[in-house]
């Protein structure tokens, strides 16, 4: 009965993220989304790996660009400029879907790896959008999982 209750709890929290959200074609978004119970689950180098290699699929973004990305052991950050083939929730859900099923393949994560949803913010401007870049490459660094950014080893930036 608790679980069921903290359940509904959460559900006008995940259809708020979806409240207003807009998908424009050719716009940049930074994007977040958490493991299910924030569970650190790409802790493990080789799941984290076998996640990874899904952001940068051309066949999962199909017409999307993928400007940057970190996994962190509990969560994602995309910075995605959209294409226009896809919403931005369906682009997030196949991302989701493939980095679990790769995940998955090395450990059990024991039911859905992500949490439903996911945030995001709309880029509008170059300067707000490398503010954004360098705040995901920096994330390792402000989590104190490394000293320097080029220590961790899953994030990847498109201006390099």
């Amino acid at each position: 009965m608790t679980s069921h209750f903290s359940h509904q709890r959460q559900l006008p929290g995940y259809r708020a993220l979806r409240k207003g959200r807009v998908s424009c074609p050719g716009m940049a978004y930074l994007l977040t989304s958490v493991t299910r119970n924030r569970r650190p689950v790409f802790s493990e180098f080789s799941v984290a790996c076998a996640a990874a290699r899904c952001f940068n699929d051309r066949l999962l973004l199909r017409d999307s660009c993928m400007l940057a990305w970190v996994l962190m052991p509990d969560h994602a950050h995309w910075l995605i400029q959209l294409g226009e083939s896809d919403d931005l929730s369906s682009l997030v859900n196949r991302l989701k879907s493939a980095s679990s099923r790769m995940a998955g393949k090395i450990c059990s994560a024991g039911g859905r790896l992500w949490m439903p949803g996911f945030h995001d913010s709309g880029i509008r401007s170059e300067k707000a959008l490398m503010a954004a870049a360098r705040y995901i490459v920096a994330n390792p660094l402000r989590a104190g999982l490394v000293n320097r950014v080029g220590d961790y080893p899953f994030w990847d930036v498109m201006w390099l």
